[in-house]
């Protein structure tokens, strides 16, 4: 059975393009996931997370303005609604 809240997946690359110190700002935005308090599974190219669709909005949004202060970059995304409670 699903909880309450719409459960969604998402795959977030996140690459720097203009970058000071590209190695420190992945790890910024690997901590970013890590606070968000999301089920998340860091692999080589890119991060899995899972967890109520909000929460994943809101963790996408806050990597995007964090990191626009910091560097240039772009952010591969790929979000899905099967959860796997169905």
């Amino acid at each position: 059975m699903c909880p309450m809240a719409k459960i969604a997946s998402c795959q977030i690359a996140f690459t720097p393009i203009k970058s000071d110190n590209y190695i420190g700002d992945v790890d910024k935005v690997l901590n970013i996931v890590e606070q968000s308090g999301l089920e998340y599974n860091v692999d080589i190219l890119s991060t899995t997370i899972r967890g109520e669709r909000d929460r994943i909005f809101t963790l996408i949004s806050d990597i995007y303005y964090t990191m626009d202060d910091i560097c240039s970059f772009t952010i591969d995304i790929k979000i899905s609604n099967i959860c796997g409670c169905n």
